[in-house]
């Protein structure tokens, strides 16, 4: 047992919130400690958890910076690329194919 409160899913009192209700209001954890979850159970496996946060000690996202948005310009360009064909594939290459369709399937059909 984790020694945390543990709540019913639905149940937590006010004052509490998960990671992305924290998010819908624009707020973070801000490093503060896990105070209390909540479970929901299922049927053939064990409960959903999730874990609570105090709202008054949480702070607000921070702001996307031009330098933020430029490196996630361009990590989401680097995961576009193929690995084997080097081309842009113009879509996230799935981590399951680890490659482009085309690459995967055999099938080289680029329209230049």
């Amino acid at each position: 047992m984790t020694g945390l409160p543990v709540y019913p899913w639905r149940l937590a009192p006010d004052g509490l919130a998960t990671r992305r209700q924290l998010r819908a209001a624009g707020l973070r954890p801000g490093g503060q400690d896990v105070v209390a979850q909540v479970e929901r159970p299922r049927r053939r496996r064990g409960p959903l958890v999730a874990f609570l946060y105090r709202l008054d000690l949480a702070l607000p996202v921070r702001p996307m910076t031009p330098a933020r948005w430029a490196a996630l310009e361009r990590a989401n360009g680097a995961r576009r690329v193929c690995p084997v064909c080097r081309r842009d594939a113009g879509y996230v290459i799935p981590v399951s194919l680890g490659m482009c369709v085309p690459c995967q399937t055999g099938t080289e059909q680029y329209a230049a």
